[in-house]
């Protein structure tokens, strides 16, 4: 990583920490702020984190690597995450994944090769009453079918 970047990435948790304070509880608003600007978080903007809030870089890395929706490797501009509870399993929700899968030529775990989507599954969207259900970016789909799932995505392309 450039000198550049470095500073730059510095610069902008400095602004962050200005925005929502230097304790403990600011961690995961500013580890919010850098998955925004980069779509994920780095080890170096982690090890930065962990400097300037003066805490252990150990405990950054385990707030980033608990919560699913923090990552440590890049992702694709649109995250699409499809739920994988019981209830949508008993909706439909296999025969959905695979009409993803095929309109986006990608498995459900990687990155399209333009990196405009990564696929992944979610433990639980709260949205058992109205599965299958996904959410691409933040935005929550409800009552999906395979086709509305595909309709969904030709629309984000």
């Amino acid at each position: 990583m450039l000198v550049l970047e470095k500073n730059a990435i510095t610069e902008e948790i400095e602004e962050s920490i200005k925005l929502h304070g230097n304790n403990r509880s600011a961690l995961i608003p500013i580890l919010q702020d850098i998955q925004r600007k980069h779509s994920h978080i780095s080890d170096f903007a982690q090890q930065e984190v962990a400097r300037l809030l003066d805490i252990h870089p150990v405990e950054v890395y385990s707030v980033v690597s608990f919560y699913a929706f923090l990552n440590t490797k890049p992702k694709g501009r649109n995250i699409v995450r499809l739920c994988q509870t019981i209830t949508c399993d008993l909706q439909g929700k296999a025969a959905i994944a695979k009409a993803i899968e095929r309109e986006l030529n990608c498995k459900f775990g990687e990155t399209t090769q333009d990196k405009k989507f990564s696929l992944e599954f979610a433990n639980c969207l709260g949205m058992c009453d109205q599965g299958p259900a996904m959410i691409v970016n933040d935005k929550v789909y409800s009552h999906l079918t395979p086709e509305k799932a595909v309709q969904i995505l030709s629309n984000i392309k």
